[in-house]
């Protein structure tokens, strides 16, 4: 079962807000749903890219905006689960002099297997404004994906939380 937890709806332009990453998010897997019969790792991922590409406003330093791919079989709910996370950190600039980070992800998870336990655990992070290409980093994960991309995930969560 395939479960997406919403905070808030609202429109989408090209720079977008960071308060609005979540539903930016779920708008793009919303379209994967809908046009794929199940909701395969293949659907999240495409949406995930399609949300990677979009620009936020931040502030101008190269940390501001990150995207991190990391997987691994992990205990959160009793019983370990082979998870993939999906996440996107922005910077929240407010008036203070510290700098305040989100983090909106999108959880896929997988009942335990012998294959999923062999990929053991990888992160990877992309950062905006830096000189990593964003379509190098995109293959170079929906290669580490590849194994799971027609695999329909036990669950997906999508959250927003602070770091």
């Amino acid at each position: 079962m395939v479960l997406i937890h919403k905070a808030r709806g609202a429109g989408m332009p090209n720079r977008s807000q960071p308060k609005d990453a979540l539903d930016c998010l779920h708008a793009e897997l919303a379209v994967e749903q809908l046009t794929t019969a199940e909701g395969t790792t293949r659907g999240a991922w495409l949406a995930f890219m399609r949300f990677g590409r979009r620009r936020f406003h931040t502030a101008p330093q190269a940390d501001s905006d990150g995207l991190l791919f990391q997987y691994g079989t992990y205990v959160s709910s009793g019983r370990p689960m082979f998870t993939v996370d999906l996440t996107r950190q922005l910077n929240v600039s407010d008036d203070s002099e510290h700098d305040q980070y989100v983090q909106v992800r999108c959880e896929l998870r997988y009942t335990p297997a012998l294959d999923l336990d062999a990929l053991g655990s990888f992160d990877s992070w992309f950062f905006y404004d830096t000189d990593t290409d964003l379509d190098g980093w995109f293959a170079a994960m929906e290669e580490r994906l590849g194994p799971l991309l027609d695999r329909r995930p036990a669950g997906i969560d999508l959250f927003e939380e602070p770091v």
